[in-house]
């Protein structure tokens, strides 16, 4: 299992970057330190991977356009494949560490198993419209599949038969998770157009988060109109166009404030947010303190890390 302290998006798509992940055999396992993050929160993101994780200590908060979760220790839960969603950390005195399961379905049914996948993988995958299954432990049936997400980040990957074994306890879970959602899923509705529409615009912010940016343009992107745009990003991401976009851009300064030595003023302007007066303004109302304030602090605690 790998031990992660910051997550990555691809430049490109936005989708989140997966290292290690092979399509030979489409599965990671990952444990997540999140107050070692930058910033202890996860921002909006997708992957086509399901995800399975349990929450090992902390609180967790976790948001998707159509919800939002608290998960405390020894909750867990169900992300679905290439579902928008985002995660912070609710402070408490102990470390929040998530255990992750990363897979694609297709480790499940194989390739070539039609049968399997259309009675059993796609039914929750893109039919059933579940962006997540949250899963506590004061629920005997879900308690059970915690216990099972649990006991599988314990195999032995360099055991003889552990790929076997994995997917047989995934396989476990997975049917279990069905059963859960089974009786909603007559009435339930994906909604595949909000999803595709921003995560074009999403994608187009990424790749352009350096230039001016206007909402027309957005909306010219995705092929809707600026009211719709607006509609999107409030109904399903809860804030708006042009606070994504200032959001995404100070992500991308606060790691070019942790990664290199660039200065302020040229951070501000390479992140698409104008004069250095201007970037500390609204860096400071997001972190409360000055980018400058901010570099020393991580270079400091940093420095004490790897003393």
């Amino acid at each position: 299992m790998r031990s992660i302290q910051e997550i990555k998006l691809i430049h490109e798509t936005g989708e989140e970057l997966l290292p290690g992940f092979s399509q030979d055999f489409p599965y990671i396992a990952s444990r997540a330190e999140l107050e070692k993050y930058i910033e202890p929160a996860v921002p909006w993101h997708w992957h086509r991977t399901v995800e399975l994780f349990y929450m090992e200590s902390g609180t967790l908060e976790y948001t998707t356009p159509n919800g939002k979760w608290v998960f405390p220790a020894g909750s867990g839960g169900f992300v679905n494949s290439n579902v928008l969603h985002s995660s912070k950390v609710i402070p408490s005195e102990k470390a929040t560490v998530q255990l992750l399961h990363l897979f694609e379905p297709e480790l499940l049914s194989g390739r070539q198993m039609e049968q399997i996948e259309g009675k059993y993988i796609r039914p929750l995958t893109t039919e059933s419209g579940v962006e997540m299954i949250p899963l506590f432990f004061d629920d005997v049936k879900q308690n059970k599949i915690l216990q099972k997400i649990r006991s599988a980040f314990d195999l032995n990957e360099d055991s003889w038969g552990y790929e076997f074994e994995l997917r047989q306890q995934l396989t476990e879970i997975w049917l279990a998770l069905l059963d859960i959602v089974r009786p909603s899923m007559a009435s339930a509705s994906p909604n595949n157009y909000a999803n595709e529409k921003l995560k074009t615009m999403m994608r187009y912010i990424h790749t352009h988060f350096a230039e001016t940016i206007s909402v027309d343009q957005l909306a010219k992107e995705a092929h809707i109109s600026k009211r719709v745009c607006f509609r999107l990003f409030r109904d399903n991401l809860h804030i708006s166009p042009l606070e994504y976009m200032t959001e995404y851009r100070l992500r991308k300064a606060y790691q070019q404030l942790v990664e290199t030595d660039t200065t302020i003023t040229q951070i501000a302007y390479n992140c698409g947010l104008g004069s250095s007066s201007y970037f500390g303004k609204v860096f400071k109302a997001h972190f409360n303190c000055s980018p400058a304030q901010f570099r020393k602090e991580w270079h400091d605690r940093d420095n004490n890390t790897h003393k």
